[in-house]
């Protein structure tokens, strides 16, 4: 189980990016034609990111004890001292930011307010922004679990 919620974490994570980039594209075209397909790309980018905020909390809380005491002891502590409280704060930002996207496209106008349309830009951007710089924390701990394990 613990293998399999590792890479759901950051699969779901990562089509959570890919999501976003889709709606980030769908804004800087939008249009009649595409608004349903801006509200449906926001959604899917939502639902992936609460997915993996479900899937990385209860890792985290059942999994990674172990885990943060290999870290601790290994070459790498800063993963974990600074790493992942990084990653743990900069996470909920981009979790609010992922569920505030389809409440603006839903609610406003993004074809014919060009405000909305730049905000709903700058939100899948720090989303994007955000997610990769999680992903690279998530890649530098899980490398410190390794490094600990050999030395």
């Amino acid at each position: 189980m613990r293998e399999f919620l590792l890479m759901v974490h950051p699969t779901t994570g990562a089509l959570a990016i890919f999501a976003t980039i889709w709606v980030f594209v769908e804004a800087l075209n939008a249009s009649a034609q595409n608004r349903a397909r801006l509200l449906w790309g926001s959604i899917v980018a939502a639902v992936f990111m609460v997915i993996t905020c479900v899937v990385g909390g209860y890792w985290y809380v059942t999994y990674y004890a172990a885990d943060k005491a290999i870290i601790l002891a290994g070459p790498w502590p800063m993963a974990h001292t600074v790493v992942m409280e990084f990653k743990e704060h900069l996470f909920f930002a981009t979790l609010i930011l992922s569920l505030l996207l389809p409440i603006v496209i839903w609610s406003n106008n993004i074809v014919s307010n060009r405000g909305v349309r730049m905000l709903v830009l700058v939100i899948a951007a720090l989303v994007v922004l955000t997610s990769f710089a999680i992903e690279g924390a998530g890649a530098m701990i899980s490398m410190a679990v390794r490094m600990g394990l050999i030395q």
